[in-house]
């Protein structure tokens, strides 16, 4: 900053006083100063304003995985609402394990974020005790956790799968097996398996078939695998349901190298309405949520949460419960 001042020709307090909105200075000495600052690569240093004023500027998400297209369009939602307020997205990826989301959010926490959103409701011992402690504002999201740490922005995976076996139960289908993970690390997806065994249960159907194959998030080969596994174990199957439309593209694949014809052989069905669920042939049937509109929705209950607190107030915990359809493609 005294080298931007000496360039400049003014003060260090005149040089602090034209990096903040508002302050009273000439537009010619801001423009002096702003090209000062160009020519030398100078970054504020935002630190010491972070701890008088207990504004960092910035927000924290955590997400399981970088690569999966549901939780990008998250990020992108969060970041489309928070776009004009001043504050920036800290991104962090758990890989669906819950001693990760422990490590980052630690080390978020200790840079000050404004508030948080996190993927799912489930997390550790040690993580629900730092949310609790640190006062800030704290989003769920995709999930609907039975005690939530503040705010919730999501839904019922089991509802929705409940919802998709009584529908191929509707068209026809009564040997509907289900494909998912060997863990619980994916909790989403160890709930849409709840959500599977009971419509199963409620249907009156026989027995629940059930594939865990891999470690979560499945993959399209570990699908076309699982996929085998499910037809040798139980011939009679005439529908897969699979944990996500990554693994069912890749059961579709396998059924093709195969010479089963879908459907007419087995129906497949995934979960989250991916593009290559759309572009596959047959089309995938799914069940769509806007991942978008989630991260969307969560950013701007932040935003409101974190104006809320800055103003001294605190604004009471909401659960958003986000819709969800399911699409019925040519796969069925």
């Amino acid at each position: 900053m005294a080298d931007v001042a000496e360039r400049a020709g003014v003060s260090t307090m005149t040089v602090s006083r034209a990096l903040k909105k508002g302050s009273p200075i000439s537009e010619e000495t801001r423009r002096r100063i702003m090209t000062a600052i160009d020519e030398l690569g100078y970054v504020l240093d935002q630190t010491a304003g972070t701890l008088s004023s207990k504004r960092s500027g910035f927000i924290a998400t955590l997400i399981p995985s970088v690569n999966n297209s549901n939780f990008s369009d998250t990020v992108r939602g969060v970041t489309e609402a928070i776009e004009g307020s001043g504050l920036q997205l800290l991104l962090g990826h758990t890989d669906y394990l819950v001693e990760k989301e422990e490590t980052l959010l630690e080390s978020m926490l200790t840079r000050r974020p404004e508030g948080i959103i996190l993927t799912g409701g489930s997390h550790s011992a040690r993580c629900r005790r730092q949310l609790d402690a640190i006062g800030i504002p704290v989003i769920e999201t995709w999930d609907l956790p039975e005690k939530p740490v503040e705010h919730v922005v999501g839904f019922s995976n089991a509802a929705a799968i409940r919802a998709l076996v009584h529908d191929l139960y509707a068209e026809g289908y009564r040997n509907i097996g289900f494909i998912g993970g060997t863990t619980n690390r994916d909790t989403r997806g160890a709930d849409r398996r709840l959500g599977y065994s009971q419509a199963i249960a409620e249907l009156g159907l026989p027995q629940a078939r059930i594939i865990s194959f891999g470690s979560p998030p499945i993959s399209m080969a570990q699908g076309a695998e699982a996929i085998v596994q499910l037809v040798t174990q139980w011939p009679e199957v005439d529908a897969a349901i699979c944990v996500s439309d990554l693994s069912a593209f890749g059961a579709l694949m396998e059924c093709h190298r195969r010479g089963w014809a879908v459907p007419g052989r087995i129906a497949i069905a995934g979960f989250g309405d991916f593009e290559v669920s759309r572009c596959s042939h047959p089309r995938l049937t799914t069940v769509a949520i806007d991942a978008v509109e989630i991260g969307r929705t969560a950013g701007k209950l932040l935003l409101r949460a974190i104006e809320a607190r800055r103003g001294g107030e605190v604004i009471p915990p909401e659960t958003l419960i986000m819709p969800f359809r399911v699409i019925h493609r040519e796969s069925t």
